[in-house]
């Protein structure tokens, strides 16, 4: 079993910041909401991220007119996707592959602000 895991104690900050929202806000809000709540947690933690940057496709050698706009690239090594969903599902794993696919990063988290119960969030890598 790997034990090794990558950016642990990056991806425990991050998670702990979503926490932390979930904590003081709860379940209730739009995506819009806990998007600009964790770009205040993850200032507070001093960890460096681009919201909502605008990704190239690329096909062909062919730069396409549509993009990809992630909701937090952090660190330039991690895609973080928020979402407000009753639970993930593979709709959303699918974008977060493709997410990491143009991005070349190895790690892409979701968090999902949507579950009554506690804070649901999924942690997916990439080996290139």
């Amino acid at each position: 079993m790997e034990t090794n895991l990558i950016y642990k104690e990056l991806v425990y900050d991050i998670v702990g910041c979503a926490i932390e929202i979930y904590n003081y806000l709860g379940s209730g809000f739009l995506e819009a909401v806990y998007q600009e709540a964790m770009e205040i947690e993850l200032k507070n933690k001093k960890i460096i991220f681009e919201p909502q940057k605008e990704l190239d496709i690329e096909y062909k050698g062919i730069i396409l007119n549509k993009h990809y706009k992630p909701d937090l690239l952090i660190e330039t090594k991690i895609v973080c996707e928020l979402k407000v969903m009753d639970r993930l599902d593979k709709t959303e794993e699918s974008i977060m592959l493709n997410y990491l696919n143009v991005t070349k990063f190895k790690l892409g988290l979701l968090i999902n602000f949507g579950c009554k119960e506690k804070l649901d969030w999924k942690r997916m890598v990439l080996t290139y």
